[in-house]
């Protein structure tokens, strides 16, 4: 009966392996005995203008990495690749939101556009250290200006463009930038986003902002205040051909990142340069297994740190050609992203489970339509991916000969965290198996001790990594307080995990995501799991609501597969299936079936509309960063 049970496993399909950027396990070892010195190798393999004194000063919990280096990051990802020989390679090719909609750029056409664009900046009085906030669509003038600031040593404030004009607002203010790069409008699903008139009301409240640079990308009039606002093109056509890129110290600021959904003031989360480009460099290498050859494609908006780390500085830091997608994954038709691996040879596609789960909805027949043999290796990102839906994807998209890398990492940690190395990790559908070579995590109990061997608890990260988050911009207290108040010296992650008998790391959810229903603590992912094993759940989303018998009371919102209709006998189905998986004290109180969730165009699941609505509230809040916000009437009639 055991062996029935068991985990089915997977191991590096033989041919990957061979020729995998890493195929040596002692590396594992290497890096654990000498964690400074492996991180030191991977620096390296970058461009220094003068190498650090130390690798690593770490003062609980202030941590410098690569101390005296200089370097830059633009110069990393243009200079030095055309100094390796790439300049005719493309570096961003760029899939807009209308079918046949693109534009690419090789390796020495994006540099002179971001020294023209750094240009532009100086020009407008932007110097070193100064924020500069981008608040763009999915258009490649969204890296140009990342690139741009990073050359100029200006940290970049990206704000990602389904805002709204009140929380761009925040994000100028907070980090005081000069400069704001915006756009006319933002075309995404066959629908424009007004980002200039969101721009305009933001503006009315941000006494910092000296300019407005406007790039042309839906073609729609807009206001122009006199003296303050420029288009683009205009600037590009007046700036200055060559801007040499500044020698930046390691430690000196690159981006500043607002978390998504938190309440209140926004945090901003800060990164820095040396430490954040080793890791991000590395992990691209190693886990994506980027080579020369391939076409890589992260499918994330660059409004999100996955954006950041692995559509612009991960891959154009290696060398790699990378997709920027403007557009969504059904527009204008449910096959929009195999048509576009296709026709481009895409052969790495990293995405996130909640679109994974979206094509599971679809069935195969969009898949069919399209060639995929292109793809040699698969990813994840964003949250766990439950094992129904990594056996699909793996079966589906990779037709079973694509290895599947189920990363784990944060806004805070800058880069992949917890991952299989493809090339030497034996997989299992749902576990982000072992953290990167050089990452420490442990699983700590709700004491903070240790857990020995197998177990579950809180995941803590023990030491100081490179790209790792130096601060909470302006706010070192709160970083204090938020991340390291608790264990100290180490780094309290506020996502649970279970670690089993092979030492692999399932991350089971937000530890904040725990409903305490008659004091029994329930964690809403475990829930969740336990409904989409059931053959006709796609995709659920769990919260608590308030209950005067049991504190909280479980409901569970669910999105079914294909035609399939919700029933008396279904819902009696999943509870049975609940409270096999867990328990009779985790069965939902209530499920109520949906088309769909309520989710940011990032894939977040907005947990705070479905308890409103559980709960019979008629105010739900802001609902403007939502994808569609016409799901909220949806799930009112739901339940109704």
């Amino acid at each position: 009966m055991a062996e029935e049970t068991k985990v089915r496993t997977y191991e590096p399909p033989e041919e990957f392996a061979r020729d995998a950027n890493v195929d040596d396990a002692s590396i594992y070892e290497e890096a654990e005995q000498d964690y400074e010195g492996f991180w030191a190798e991977r620096a390296r393999e970058m461009h220094w203008f003068r190498e650090w004194d130390r690798v690593l000063d770490w003062d609980p919990p202030e941590a410098q990495w690569f101390v005296g280096g200089k370097l830059n990051v633009a110069y990393n990802c243009l200079d030095y690749q055309v100094e390796q020989g790439r300049g005719d390679k493309t570096a961003i090719l760029w899939e807009g939101d209308e079918p046949g909609d693109s534009r690419t750029f090789t390796y020495s056409e994006l540099k002179s556009e971001v020294e023209r664009f750094a240009n532009v900046l100086k020009g407008l009085g932007v110097e070193k250290g100064d924020p500069v906030a981008i608040y763009l669509p999915m258009i490649p003038e969204l890296p140009i200006a990342m690139l741009a600031c990073a050359r100029i040593g200006a940290p970049h404030s990206v704000v990602f463009g389904a805002f709204s004009a009140d929380s761009l607002r925040d994000r100028i203010n907070d980090c005081v930038a000069k400069v704001l790069v915006t756009a006319d409008g933002g075309p995404r699903g066959g629908k424009v986003t007004p980002l200039k008139a969101n721009a305009d009301e933001a503006l009315e409240d941000t006494p910092s902002i000296e300019s407005v640079v406007v790039a042309q990308r839906s073609g729609e009039d807009v206001d122009m205040a006199e003296g303050r606002d420029r288009y683009w093109n205009d600037l590009m056509d007046e700036a200055d051909a060559e801007c040499p890129a500044e020698e930046m110290d390691s430690e000196d600021i690159l981006y500043i990142l607002y978390s998504s959904g938190s309440t209140g003031k926004p945090k901003g989360i800060v990164h820095t340069t040396g430490g954040y480009l080793t890791q991000v460099k590395a992990t691209t290498k190693w886990v994506l297994d980027v080579k020369e050859d391939d076409v890589f494609w992260c499918q994330a908006d660059i409004g999100w740190v996955t954006g950041h780390s692995y559509l612009v500085y991960g891959p154009l830091s290696n060398g790699a050609t990378t997709v920027q997608f403007e557009g969504t994954p059904s527009y204008p038709g449910p096959d929009r992203h195999w048509d576009v691996i296709e026709r481009n040879g895409v052969t790495i596609y990293y995405s996130a489970p909640t679109v994974i789960r979206a094509f599971m909805k679809q069935g195969t027949e969009p898949i069919e339509k399209h060639d995929l043999s292109s793809l040699r290796l698969l990813g994840t990102v964003g949250e766990p991916i439950n094992p129904r839906a990594w056996e699909w994807y793996h079966e589906n998209i990779g037709k079973g000969r694509c290895p599947i890398v189920d990363t784990w990492w944060q806004t805070e940690t800058g880069g992949i965290m917890i991952s299989p190395l493809p090339g030497l990790t034996t997989t299992k559908p749902g576990s982000a198996t072992r953290p990167f070579p050089g990452i420490f995590v442990d699983i700590y109990d709700e004491d903070d001790n240790p857990i020995e061997g197998a177990g579950k608890g809180n995941l803590v990260i023990t030491k100081p990594w490179p790209g790792m988050l130096r601060t909470i911009y302006k706010d070192p207290e709160r970083f204090r307080k938020t991340y390291w108040e608790r264990l100290g010296d180490k780094y309290f992650v506020e996502d649970g995990a279970e670690r089993d008998e092979d030492g692999y790391y399932t991350i089971t959810g937000r530890i904040d995501d725990v409903m305490n229903v008659s004091g029994h603590r329930i964690g809403t992912m475990e829930v969740e799991s336990a409904l989409v094993s059931h053959k006709a759940v796609v995709e659920s989303a769990v919260i608590g609501r308030h209950d005067e018998d049991k504190g909280q009371a479980i409901v569970a919102y669910v999105i079914l597969e294909g035609d399939r209709e919700g029933s008396e006998d279904l819902i009696k189905e999943l509870k049975d299936q609940v409270r096999k998986a867990i328990g009779p004290h985790a069965r939902p109180e209530e499920i109520i079936f949906t088309p769909d969730l309520p989710k940011t165009r990032s894939g977040k699941i907005m947990r705070r509309v479905l308890r409103g609505v559980a709960e019979g509230e008629d105010d739900l809040g802001d609902v403007s960063t939502l994808a569609d916000p016409s799901v909220v009437d949806d799930l009112k009639e739901a339940r109704s």
